[in-house]
């Protein structure tokens, strides 16, 4: 046991009434992880698009060398049905908060197809970051070719080598700032979207103003594949022609194009309140924008560049092609072109963080759930980062960088595979969903049929149609795209091999998702270092909320469904007897760590940040009025206890506080709060 740790007597204190509670003592433990952060709907547009924008500047060239010069037009055909999509997984979200693939695919369908579809989705995120370096690579390499020959010099920089390269040392870097715990914040996510705009708004000005010059003409709906791009279908009739298997055919080459939408689950639990109002207007914006960007320059690309020189000098280039090809000066050419190649930098590089960030994130939940070894959990004794995992995926991606020697092409045909069965399970997930009634949504996709009832419940048209688009695209794609469905079913079979061994060496396949314990960073510290301008809590107006049991929380959810923008301290008392606290209090007993796991998930559901505290104490009461005369708090609220009436509570309370300091400097209210009951008083 510790020495007896004094209370701090502050300025003002009333000295009788505290020696009356001499002897009542607190320590506290500060959660320095579980922390929630909220951002606007903006800052949660950027995020995803710095993954889903990035494939404006590869998807051109990989589906004309599949397709022809047709490919914009299936480029448009995606971009439109990815809102279809977008909206899914909106309703997903409204349902679960953490409304990712293995969550909504474990509650409709169980935990092998859950394990099996986060299998797939794993195949996507690993590729993001080699298919956005390789990307940014071909960019830069492209740009100092180009500077080399305006430079009569005979060095010529071998291309897919050099990305390829490029794409190493930019993954090396994200893979050590992940380690560190440097994430991509929203911040530098929206300053790479504003430069985005800045080259997006220019390259479709300066696109325009070419083609009104020159006159241009759109390009031929045709469909012309290779043997490569139809795969096992290239002696099937029909495969080559307008018909409905060709168009499904192109139609899934351009599938990539929406890549990045997971990501949207994984944004919203960050999104600000109201969550739901804000994840709708985050989709509009995300569709609109990437509709403008990824239709307008594959489009242009076709309009302008010359078909002699396009796939065979820009075909992993499209936009810096673009850029040489408009009308002005040739410096004037140059200089756009190297701006070009610096968003590209900036959003590609951006997409590879964005993969592995997304990586750690679904793996960490699913090893939340025990299908995956707690040793992977393991935080970095000095960073607190999940490290394991950031070491698996980012030896992952590199290894697929060197076995694809930095060609876009064989990239860009794998990574198809994640995408596509991802969705398929998600939107087929949501579908089952429907006609669980104990799944609560607040918003539901459109088109659905009323009149039409079977079982009583709406006809989901919407949903059936998008599932139905999907199933067919993903099982085209598995004879188009060898590649893809070699290794992406030879990665997802591994993967799911390791989830089921993880999951019995952890004899927890019966564990319900979300109940494993988050793993919290914790620091305990003494009255003394209890500040809230050390603990960040430096908002105008602070409430402190008094938790104890993890299935009664009717206080919490009661108050954070009410308007307001105070900062929220969730905190509970660690009752010691005895006359000190104990320094084992660094360490969580599980009754903690299940109460602030619950305490996070509803917080993150009501989209309202929220600062966990434990307060080791001897007297419950003390700790609370305690604490929150010393983080100058405005209101503290209670629930309503087992044992006392709410009138006791408050004047228990009171009690307290008057021991703490004079009244007149430094007032608080106290609320005693259930679903039936708002007992408030000021003291």
């Amino acid at each position: 046991m510790a020495a007896p740790v004094k209370p701090i007597q502050p300025t003002g204190l009333n000295q009788p009434q505290s020696q009356a509670l001499l002897g009542k003592q607190t320590k506290a433990i500060v959660v320095t992880t579980g922390m929630l952060a909220f951002i606007s709907f903006w800052r949660a547009s950027a995020i995803v698009l710095c993954d889903l924008a990035s494939t404006a500047y590869y998807i051109g060239g990989i589906v004309e060398q599949a397709c022809g010069r047709s490919a914009p037009y299936f480029i448009l055909a995606v971009m439109l049905f990815s809102y279809a999509v977008r909206a899914v997984y909106v309703e997903s979200c409204s349902m679960f908060t953490r409304g990712g693939v293995y969550r909504v695919v474990k509650e409709a369908m169980g935990s092998t197809l859950a394990k099996i579809s986060v299998s797939a989705l794993m195949f996507d995120y690993i590729l993001t970051g080699p298919i956005s370096g390789v990307s940014a690579g071909q960019y830069l390499v492209g740009l100092i070719n180009e500077l080399l020959k305006l430079a009569h010099s005979p060095i010529i920089l071998p291309a897919d080598f050099t990305a390829a390269f490029f794409a190493i040392g930019v993954t090396v870097y994200f893979w050590r700032q992940n380690i560190l715990g440097i994430e991509e914040s929203s911040g530098k996510a929206m300053r790479i979207m504003q430069v985005t705009t800045v080259m997006a708004v220019t390259m479709i000005a300066w696109c325009s103003l070419t083609i009104f010059m020159r006159g241009a003409h759109l390009p031929p709906f045709e469909l012309k594949f290779t043997d490569d791009s139809l795969g096992w279908l290239k002696h099937f009739p029909g495969a080559r022609t307008i018909g409905t298997l060709g168009i499904l055919i192109a139609f899934g080459h351009s599938i990539l194009a929406m890549s990045g939408e997971e990501s949207l689950a994984q944004i919203n639990r960050e999104i600000e309140a109201p969550k739901l109002r804000n994840l709708l207007r985050t989709g509009l914006v995300i569709f609109i924008y990437s509709l403008l960007l990824t239709s307008l320059v594959s489009f242009f690309a076709v309009m302008i560049i010359p078909d002699s020189v396009r796939m065979a000098n820009y075909g992993d280039d499209l936009i810096g092609g673009l850029a040489m090809f408009m009308v002005g000066p040739l410096w004037a050419r140059i200089a756009l072109r190297a701006f070009v190649v610096f968003v590209g930098f900036l959003i590609l590089a951006g997409a590879v963080n964005t993969a592995i960030v997304g990586s750690t994130g679904v793996l960490t939940r699913v090893a939340e759930d025990g299908v995956l070894l707690d040793w992977f959990r393991h935080p970095h004794k000095k960073y607190g980062t999940n490290y394991r995992i950031v070491n698996m995926v980012a030896m992952l991606q590199i290894a697929t960088i060197v076995l694809s020697r930095g060609d876009m092409f064989v990239l860009g045909e794998a990574y198809a595979f994640g995408v596509i069965w991802s969705f398929v399970f998600k939107t087929l997930s949501v579908l089952i969903l429907r006609y669980k009634d104990q799944y609560h949504r607040l918003w539901r996709m459109p088109l659905n049929l009323t009149w039409f009832r079977p079982g009583g419940k709406d006809f989901p048209l919407g949903l059936t149609l998008t599932f139905v688009v999907l199933l067919a695209t993903a099982i085209i794609n598995l004879f188009t795209k060898q590649v893809a469905t070699i290794s992406g079913i030879s990665f997802t079979l591994a993967l799911f091999v390791i989830f089921e061994i993880s999951e019995k060496i952890n004899g927890q396949a019966q564990h319900a998702y979300g109940e494993e314990p988050e793993k919290f960073n914790l620091q305990l510290v003494g009255e003394d270092q209890v500040d809230p301008i050390r603990l960040g809590l430096v908002a105008p107006h602070k409430v402190l909320v008094a938790i104890r049991d993890p299935n009664n929380l009717a206080h919490l959810h009661r108050y954070l469904s009410e308007p307001d923008n105070a900062e929220l301290i969730a905190m509970t008392v660690r009752t010691e007897k005895g006359l000190a606290s104990s320094d084992g209090g660094q360490i969580f007993t599980d009754h903690e760590g299940k109460l602030f796991s619950k305490v996070v998930k509803v917080c993150e559901d009501h989209g309202r940040a929220v600062t966990p505290l434990v307060a080791v104490s001897n007297d419950q009461i003390y700790a609370i009025a305690r604490m929150a005369y010393l983080l100058h708090v405005d209101e503290v609220v209670m629930g309503v206890s087992e044992r006392f009436h709410p009138d006791v509570q408050l004047e228990n309370f009171a009690m307290h506080w008057g021991s703490l300091g004079d009244s007149d400097e430094h007032h608080v209210k106290v609320r005693v709060l259930s679903d039936s009951r708002d007992i408030r008083a000021e003291i």
